[in-house]
């Protein structure tokens, strides 16, 4: 059974308390979700690096793409458009990149540091069609504001 959001966001909040690194915050996120759900089978981080472009940062799971422009894939799309994506089969989201052939959903949101500026997304991908619902949004959302735009 997946934890509550409540309790990952209370231990993710404990364990990055004081932490000023994005990186080292973006690993122990990747790494409390990965474990947290079993929907999860892949989540990470792809960082702005250079203008329009991404690339992989810390994550769990199998290998990711290494880099990824704004104009290409959902992360991309993200990144782009600074909206959430939810995305219940990537075969329907045209231009999709497939990182991993086991992707069947994925949610990918942004995430902005407390100048208000893009430095990353948060890709989770699903073997499971449909995994992901308005509720992760909203709760990952939080979730991400608390940690880094603070």
């Amino acid at each position: 059974m997946p934890e509550t959001y409540h309790d990952v966001r209370n231990r993710i909040a404990s364990l990055c308390e004081g932490e000023t690194d994005e990186i080292a915050k973006m690993a122990t996120i990747s790494c409390e979700l990965f474990h947290s759900d079993s929907r999860f089978d892949w989540v990470g981080f792809y960082r702005v690096t250079a203008p329009e472009m991404l690339k992989v940062g810390p994550y769990q799971g199998g290998h990711g793409c290494l880099t990824i422009p704004f104009s290409r894939g959902v992360c991309g799309a993200a990144a782009r458009t600074g909206e959430v994506q939810l995305i219940a089969d990537v075969n329907n989201f045209e231009g999709h990149i497939a990182c991993a052939s086991s992707t069947v959903s994925e949610i990918v949101l942004p995430v902005y540091n407390k100048s208000g500026e893009l430095i990353a997304v948060l890709d989770i991908d699903s073997d499971r069609p449909d995994a992901f619902t308005q509720t992760d949004a909203a709760q990952l959302t939080e979730m991400l504001a608390e940690s880094f735009a603070v």
